[in-house]
């Protein structure tokens, strides 16, 4: 007796933690399908997130093979039984789901189903989603179904749980597209002053050459060929402007590209000398390397509005099993003895709280007029 429930009290609070440990949405509904799937005992297993269209913005399967996923087509309608989960609160526990009266049929490559049991996903009075499984791992009694009511008040438990993890999923993908705004916005505006002091040398070495042009035409020639430089310098920035500024491409490049493109864009719109270096970094979970991002920004925001440092350094690679970020500017520093205030100022609260939400962990060395460094240490996935 009691080495059941502690096994399957085990085997739950795996689940839940499972579920609670990833921030993408897509990594949280495989994670849900998977562990119900796990527990239950189950062939099958599938999450669909309702669209507004009559379809699923999103469907996740488990226990089915990329190429029968393939060859099934379209993703699902809202309609038969996933209709009734996503309308009805109740769960639906069937023997066999083809016998039922709202069955519709399914593709001829889609698995054969047969008990099934399936429940909604509720944040409140709405339904965020539908969980179901099908065909239960074992002796299947005359005509009844093989999910018993002790299965379905365990997955009513992951629902409850799945509803939180989705949600908290949901929240920190709105709010990192939020940070991405902002962060465009902050680069396009360091963009525009850097194009727009461009234009305007550019305009009075232009006004400069044609006072020359009749009085003294080597001197007119030679402010004229820096007029041609400047116009280069411009168009170059501008470029960059229309480049830079698609949306942040961490998901698809990784770390280190994004990192390396955003230092050369920042190279250029300032006066201050910016290198980023590349010492065997190996990608982690995306969740990390959003943290790291976030910090280096921050980090380089600092050094290169507050701080009056020439060379900023951006440097990423390999510690442990896990990966180091360093940024070092050579500018005036801070006294760490007044680290509450100067904590507040340059943001090293939020850097601190982004490295513990992701396991890691920030150092800062600085002093008055030898420059500051920040370390940021994760352990890796």
């Amino acid at each position: 007796m009691s080495r059941g429930p502690r096994s399957g009290l085990a085997a739950v609070s795996s689940a839940l933690l499972a579920m609670s440990r990833h921030l993408e949405v897509r990594d949280v509904l495989k994670t849900i399908v998977a562990s119900a799937r796990e527990l239950l005992g189950a062939q099958y297993a599938a999450l669909g997130v309702p669209d507004d269209h009559g379809g699923f913005a999103q469907f996740v399967v488990d226990g089915v093979s990329d190429a029968q996923w393939k060859a099934i087509g379209p993703l699902p309608r809202q309609h038969g039984i996933l209709a009734a989960m996503l309308h009805e609160a109740g769960p639906e526990r069937l023997a066999d789901v083809r016998e039922d009266p709202r069955f519709e049929g399914w593709p001829s490559a889609h698995p054969e189903l047969s008990d099934f049991l399936g429940l909604p996903i509720r944040d409140g009075d709405e339904t965020i989603g539908a969980l179901f499984l099908a065909n239960k791992d074992c002796p299947k009694p005359q005509g009844g179904c093989g999910f018993t009511e002790e299965d379905e008040e365990l997955l009513a438990i992951l629902a409850q749980h799945a509803a939180i993890a989705l949600t908290n999923a949901r929240l920190y993908e709105r709010s990192r597209e939020l940070t991405i705004a902002e962060e465009r916005s902050r680069l396009a505006h360091e963009l525009h002053d850097a194009v727009s002091q461009k234009l305007f040398s550019l305009r009075l070495t232009a006004q400069a050459a044609t006072a020359l042009i009749d009085r003294d035409p080597s001197r007119a020639k030679g402010e004229l060929q820096q007029v041609a430089v400047l116009a280069a310098e411009a168009a170059e920035e501008l470029r960059a402007a229309v480049v830079e500024l698609r949306p942040a491409a961490l998901d698809e490049d990784g770390l280190v590209a994004t990192l390396r493109t955003q230092v050369q864009v920042l190279d250029r719109a300032h006066t201050a000398r910016v290198t980023f270096t590349n010492a065997g970094f190996r990608a982690l979970p995306a969740a990390q390397e959003e943290a790291m991002l976030r910090v280096a920004q921050e980090a380089l925001h600092n050094a290169l509005r507050h701080s009056g440092a020439e060379h900023v350094d951006v440097t990423v690679g390999r510690r442990g099993c896990g990966a180091a970020l360093r940024i070092t500017d050579d500018g005036r520093g801070f006294d760490p003895r007044s680290v509450r205030s100067a904590g507040r100022h340059l943001g090293l609260v939020s850097m601190r709280d982004r490295a513990s939400g992701v396991g890691g962990t920030l150092a800062v060395e600085s002093a008055p007029g030898k420059g500051t460094t920040v370390e940021m240490e994760v352990p890796g996935g």
